[in-house]
C-alpha cells in the first residue's frame, strides 16, 4: 500500500468520525427543541390552573364578604328589635335595607362567579389532555434520541480505534504532518486530480506541471518507492491519480 492509499484509508475513517461527531452535537439540540415545544403546552396548562385558582379564590372571597354582611344584617335586626323609639327603628330599617341590597348584589355576583368554575375546569381538562398527548410523544422521541446518542458514542469509539490503526499505516511523517494540519481547514484533505487536470476538492484547473507530478507520484507508488506531496495550487489539498 502506498502512502497516498494509506492516507485515503485514514481519510475515509476520519470522514465517518466527522459525521458521527456532527450527529452527536446535533442530537441534544433536537432533543432540546422538542422539549421546548412541550414547555409551551405546559404553560397553557399552568395558565388554565391559574385561571381556576383565581375563579375559586374569587368565589371564596365573595362568600366571605357575604357572610360578613349576613352577620352585620343579623346584628342590625337584633338591635332593632330592642329599640323603643320609632325614629331609631326607622333609621335601623334604612340601614337594614341598604345592607340587604348590598347582600343581594353580592349574592348575584357570587352566582356569576360560580358559573365561571365549570368553564375554568373544562379549560384545565382540555389543556391537561393536550399536555399528556404531547408529553407522551416527546418522551418517546427523547428516548429514541438518547438511544441514538448511546449508539453514536459506541460507533465513534470504534471508529477512533480504527483510526489509530489506520494512522499507523501512514509511515511518512511529512504526509502525516501535512494531513493533520490541513484537515482542520479543508475537507476532504486528499482529493483526486481528474484527467482534465481539475482538483476534485476545489474544482480548480491545475497547471500541467501538477498533473505531471501526480502521474510521477502514481508511478513511484507502483514501484514501491517513496512518494512526494503533490498539492493543489489553490486549496492545498493533496492530489493523486
Amino acid at each position: 500500500m502506498t502512502i497516498v492509499e494509506a492516507l485515503i484509508d485514514l481519510q475515509e475513517v476520519d470522514g465517518r468520525i466527522r459525521e458521527l461527531e456532527t450527529e452527536l452535537k446535533d442530537l441534544p439540540r433536537r432533543k432540546a427543541l422538542e422539549t421546548a415545544r412541550l414547555s409551551g403546552v405546559s404553560a397553557d396548562l399552568q395558565a388554565a390552573k391559574a385561571g381556576q385558582d383565581y375563579a375559586q379564590g374569587r368565589v371564596k372571597g365573595i362568600e366571605a364578604d357575604a357572610d360578613a354582611l349576613k352577620e352585620k344584617l343579623r346584628q342590625l335586626k337584633a338591635t332593632q328589635m330592642g329599640l323603643k323609639s320609632n325614629k331609631e327603628y326607622q333609621q335601623y330599617s334604612i340601614q337594614i335595607d341598604l345592607v340587604q341590597h348590598e347582600l343581594d348584589t353580592l349574592e348575584n355576583t357570587q352566582i356569576a362567579a360560580m358559573d365561571d368554575l365549570p368553564s375554568a375546569q373544562a379549560r384545565i381538562t382540555d389543556a391537561q389532555a393536550r399536555f399528556d398527548e404531547q408529553k407522551s410523544g416527546v418522551d418517546a422521541f427523547c428516548a429514541e434520541i438518547d438511544e441514538r446518542i448511546a449508539a453514536v458514542q459506541a460507533e465513534l469509539a470504534e471508529a477512533q480505534k480504527e483510526r489509530a490503526e489506520k494512522a499507523k499505516a501512514v509511515t511518512d511523517p511529512k504526509f502525516v504532518l501535512y494531513y493533520e494540519r490541513l484537515r482542520t481547514k479543508r475537507w476532504p484533505v486528499v482529493a483526486a486530480l481528474t484527467h482534465d487536470g481539475v482538483c476534485d476538492g476545489c474544482h480548480l484547473v491545475q497547471p500541467p506541471s501538477i498533473g505531471q507530478l501526480a502521474d510521477a507520484n502514481a508511478k513511484l507508488g507502483e514501484e514501491g518507492k517513496p512518494q512526494r506531496i503533490v498539492a493543489c495550487t489553490m486549496c492545498g489539498r493533496i492530489l493523486y491519480r
